[in-house]
């Protein structure tokens, strides 16, 4: 007599694996962070040695604590919880978004004013928008599926909340920010379904709102000259800060000169512990440290997929936690654009590795939600788009 094998124990298998690459994941952010805190600390150091490397260590070890926190009560949430609040969680970065703008509340630095400071602590809203944004616009899929095949049901409801965000990002004026944010947005719709047609709609009007956004700042079209002449003309062209980020790159080799061991961070390269880490560890890590952390990155995108596995694909939970992981992945990799002069300048910070505050913060906060959405009960949590 054939006798069926027990339910109990597939269940117990399928949740032991996920708990599992759960613990797999979360290692492997770790390290990453782990990286990050010594890429900084080693990027800080100057050409007279000072207090100021110290002083950046130790913001930066608070601002990953903070986001250590808050990731562990977004991994605690219910995942559910993420779909019924995620228009309030919009309408809070909004608020947010619209005060920074007040003249003598939003904080001014490098001629933008994209910062609120709240006693010792400052926050950037927009990071908050590259969470936000996307699960409204997945939950918007679910609630709106029968329309998608509009032309105007199916473009419009959507367009709204993408361009509110991404109209008050930019005037502050912050372009890069505003740019990854329409990636995190298209992602989010792409992974959900939404009809290709309407891509080619939005690209046509993100290509020409780019255009035209380019041309309104003489810093925006310098940037593609540098772009064009670093290039062209290496050793004549005015781009200083990628210059130097090259010759970090080159000057590191297969091997590097050893962690702290860096010249151009002394004083010759602009930005080196937040936009142009990655070159610093270009530097001091060679070809070899800048393609592990690469590799390190592939690791993580691979197990987060994994987790979501048994999911359906076209479930809140799994759009949005694609949504958010490659959003983060993509940042990493034009960051390391950037800094290779691969596509011209765009204050864009590498993802856990970068110094920063509501950068950091934010990103180690989107993998708590993952985590959180990982949990998901498929039968209950795990809202199904159709």
């Amino acid at each position: 007599m054939k006798v069926p094998m027990p339910e109990p124990v597939a269940s117990s298998r399928s949740l032991l694996e996920g708990s599992e690459l759960r613990a797999l994941f979360l290692s492997l952010t770790c390290v990453l962070a782990g990286f990050g805190v010594l890429m900084v600390h080693s990027a800080s150091i100057t050409s007279y040695p000072t207090e100021f490397e110290q002083i950046y260590l130790a913001r930066h070890l608070r601002f990953l604590a903070i986001g250590v926190i808050g990731a562990t009560i977004a991994a605690l949430m219910p995942a559910r919880f993420w779909y019924r609040q995620a228009w309030w969680l919009l309408a809070v970065t909004v608020v947010l978004l619209i005060v920074v703008l007040i003249p003598g509340v939003g904080r001014e630095v490098n001629g933008a004013r994209s910062w609120i400071r709240i006693g010792s602590f400052t926050m950037q809203p927009s990071e908050l928008a590259k969470i936000t944004l996307p699960l409204v616009l997945v939950r918007m899929l679910r609630e709106r599926r029968e329309s998608l095949q509009r032309w105007i049901g199916g473009t419009v409801p959507f367009a709204l909340p993408i361009a509110l965000v991404a109209g008050l990002v930019i005037a502050e004026p912050d372009l890069g920010t505003t740019m990854l944010l329409f990636g995190s947005a298209g992602l989010a719709l792409f992974f959900g379904g939404w009809p290709l047609r309407n891509f080619f709609i939005g690209i046509v009007s993100c290509a020409a709102g780019a255009g035209w956004l380019m041309t309104t700042r003489t810093y925006r079209i310098r940037r593609l000259t540098d772009f064009v002449s670093i290039w062209s003309d290496f050793e004549h062209s005015e781009a200083w800060q990628v210059k130097q980020s090259l010759i970090a790159m080159g000057s590191g080799g297969l091997s590097g000169t050893g962690i702290g061991r860096g010249v151009q961070k002394m004083s010759f390269l602009p930005e080196s512990n937040t936009d142009f880490v990655f070159a610093v560890a270009g530097e001091e890590l060679g070809l070899l440290g800048t393609l592990g952390l690469i590799a390190l990155w592939w690791g993580i995108l691979w197990t987060g997929l994994r987790l979501f596995r048994h999911f359906r694909r076209d479930c809140f939970a799994t759009v949005a936690a694609m949504t958010l992981l490659t959003a983060m992945i993509g940042q990493a990799f034009l960051n390391a654009a950037v800094v290779t002069s691969l596509i011209p300048t765009t204050g864009i910070t590498h993802p856990l590795v970068s110094y920063g505050g509501s950068s950091l913060v934010v990103s180690v906060v989107s993998l708590g939600v993952i985590i959180s959405l990982s949990r998901a009960d498929r039968d209950q949590d795990a809202v199904v788009l159709e």
